[in-house]
């Protein structure tokens, strides 16, 4: 079962699959793959809250008549009293399961979390290195026009001088420490027509 086939799914099947993986031992790793994948992210963390959601309400419910019960049953004397105690612990048993259950669910959309900042981390990084190509690309075109008009001796005006000043007043970040470098001299030592993952058949070292 892939993403597009969970995409698929009515809300109380895509729910109960969410709810049969939620907890790690007992997921099945593909399962849960298709379930995170971007295109059904959104839609797992919203019905995982939702089941979040309504346990919470359960639980409060149920302690509140639980309280309520109790206050019956205690007005009542004795007997009212054993009552309450012979209810207790079918009460309190119904109790711990939900607990678990309900912190079982709070975990995944915890994790479900992680998985949202990576896949942002993810897209905000391509996204940069989208932007820091298209630059490259723009000032590699500045730098040849410049070299253009050198090479001809044509006379140059005051909007291509303006174009090629933007070569050093522009800066993009570099290294760990984010320094900015600009464009010439990102072009100098950095930059080049084609970039190095493009290079095919690089130079052989000489044979001894």
């Amino acid at each position: 079962m892939d993403a597009r086939d969970i995409a698929a799914l009515e809300d109380k099947e895509y729910e109960d699959l969410i709810v049969a993986n939620a907890h790690p031992p007992a997921r099945k790793p593909e399962v849960w793959a298709a379930l995170t994948h971007p295109d059904n992210l959104a839609r797992t963390y919203d019905v995982i809250a939702n089941v979040h959601q309504r346990t919470g309400n359960v639980l409060r419910k149920r302690k509140a008549e639980r309280d309520l019960f109790q206050t019956q049953c205690f007005a009542r004397g004795e007997e009212g009293k054993r009552e309450w105690f012979a209810m207790r612990a079918e009460y309190e048993s119904w109790r711990k399961r939900a607990a678990n259950f309900h912190q079982m669910i709070q975990r995944a959309i915890s994790e479900l979390g992680r998985v949202q900042r990576s896949v942002n981390r993810s897209a905000n990084h391509r996204v940069a290195q989208e932007q820091r190509e298209t630059l490259r690309r723009l000032a590699l075109a500045v730098h040849r026009h410049q070299a253009a008009h050198a090479r001809e001796g044509a006379a140059a005006g005051p909007g291509d001088h303006e174009l090629w000043r933007m070569l050093d007043a522009l800066t993009v970040p570099v290294g760990a420490e984010q320094e900015q470098v600009p464009l010439r001299t990102m072009l100098d030592v950095h930059w080049s027509e084609a970039r190095p993952a493009e290079v095919v058949n690089p130079p052989r070292p000489p044979r001894p």
